[in-house]
């Protein structure tokens, strides 16, 4: 389906200040798939690059009070490897291919981003797949308790020991009253983040973190047909087990496509890289396929572990 997305830019123009109103139109293509993902496609060849943006509907706003910082928690364990992707390959494939990543959490809402050229377009689609869909496989206590220390130290940093850097945090517990959602920061509290347990962050992730729950966004040098195709072939499977009330559309998990190696990712997107391609692959570097899913995943067990 084509759209048009209207923004208004308002512009000043003679030394008088008149103002008038100019339309810039960003054409775009929105379509759901079966289990609920919102997907938003922009084409844009300016630059031989592209942005991936995936936003959940879930913030701070969604927390219970004694359990705060859960969602900006998430955002962190979201960059520590998932049931495909080693513990620390997600920055490592990444930015041997040219691109870089991060990720924001608000009262409303948490995102997560990479800018890469566009022929690594289909590396960011499998690790936001990925992660989304198999997070909860390579998550343990022990994660949990690296990235609840770093949020903690990131609180000290930010607020507590940073002058004036409390106000916001008491501006908002004085504008909004304690049962209120916005009366907590987002960040937390240190007494809540040492309180978050394992079993708490499995239970957000699998409240909130589903297709169902999040819209994925892609501009830039791409095709709408190819990358529509991709998208597909990356989160089509992806079961929507989401409970929040905000969530759409229910779809039973299906068959994952071929996963490739560790070792495919780490060595096809840098030499591909080197040899300044535009445009895909090399015929060496081509996206393996199999008959067995299972196969594929059980490679990238063993590749991890060498």
């Amino acid at each position: 389906m084509r759209r048009v997305l209207p923004i208004f830019v308002l512009l000043c123009a003679t030394a008088g200040y008149a103002q008038e109103d100019t339309r810039l139109v960003v054409p775009y293509e929105r379509f759901v798939l079966p289990n609920g993902l919102n997907v938003i496609l922009h084409e844009d060849h300016t630059t031989p690059t592209v942005s991936v943006n995936v936003y959940y509907h879930v913030g701070s706003g969604r927390e219970k009070p004694g359990r705060t910082g859960f969602a900006h928690l998430f955002e962190h364990i979201m960059f520590e490897g998932s049931g495909h992707v080693p513990e620390g390959a997600f920055d490592n494939w990444l930015e041997a291919a040219g691109g870089n990543s991060n990720g924001s959490t608000t009262p409303d809402r948490t995102n997560y981003w990479e800018d890469i050229p566009s022929n690594a377009l289909e590396l960011a689609l499998f690790l936001e797949s990925d992660r989304m869909g198999y997070l909860v496989d390579a998550m343990s206590p022990e994660k949990v308790d690296g990235q609840r220390d770093v949020v903690k130290n990131e609180r000290r940093q930010s607020y507590e020991n940073r002058p004036y850097g409390m106000a916001s945090l008491i501006i908002g517990e004085n504008m909004y009253p304690p049962e209120h959602s916005y009366h907590w920061p987002t960040i937390g509290s240190q007494e809540d983040l040492s309180a978050a347990s394992y079993d708490d962050v499995v239970e957000f992730h699998s409240t909130y973190y589903s297709p169902s729950n999040a819209s994925l966004s892609i501009a830039g040098d791409i095709d709408i047909a190819e990358t529509r195709a991709l998208v597909e072939k990356w989160f089509a499977e992806t079961a929507s087990r989401c409970r929040a009330s905000t969530c759409r559309g229910t779809r039973r998990r299906g068959t994952r496509p071929a996963t490739p190696s560790s070792t495919y990712w780490a060595t096809c997107w840098p030499a591909a890289r080197r040899r300044g391609s535009t445009s895909g692959w090399s015929t060496s570097c081509r996206s393996p396929r199999t008959s067995s899913p299972t196969r594929a995943r059980a490679s990238w067990v063993r590749a991890s572990r060498s």
